[in-house]
């Protein structure tokens, strides 16, 4: 596994703690709650990574949670599995600030991860609702 999907596994992950449990900022980046043995085999690239798109999805949350908001037909954003929203979060904010990387691999890794930690039908959501806002941005498909 490349060092990059790591990254975003962890933030996901992070992302999906903060929903939960509403754990500071402060506390996700510093990578306590992770289990020690994974913290140790990850890169300093791989954690650099991981807390730019922790940080970033978390102070642009309103416009991305507004974008998510968009895409959504007959559903509550309430209703959201929390595994599907953190890993939403995190890819909404790569299609609207991370201009390098391109829209199909953001929405590649994302399928990837939620037929890892999703329930059997949130890769199709996620890529719906990730297309769809890949759409609306006007971003090129790849």
């Amino acid at each position: 596994m490349g060092a990059r999907r790591k990254a975003r596994i962890i933030a996901f992950q992070s992302l999906y703690r903060h929903d939960l449990s509403g754990a500071c900022l402060e506390d996700l980046l510093d990578f306590s709650w992770m289990d020690a043995e994974k913290s140790v085999s990850a890169s300093p690239d791989t954690l650099a990574f991981a807390r730019l798109l922790i940080q970033g999805a978390l102070e642009n949350l309103p416009r991305i949670d507004e974008t998510i908001r968009g895409q959504l037909e007959n559903w509550d954003f309430t209703r959201l599995n929390k595994v599907d929203l953190a890993l939403l979060r995190m890819s909404v904010y790569c299609l609207l600030y991370q201009q390098d990387i391109p829209p199909t691999v953001t929405i590649d890794e994302a399928v990837d991860i939620s037929k890892t930690y999703g329930t059997a039908d949130s890769y199709r959501f996620v890529n719906g609702v990730l297309d769809g806002v890949r759409k609306k941005l006007l971003l090129p498909g790849s």
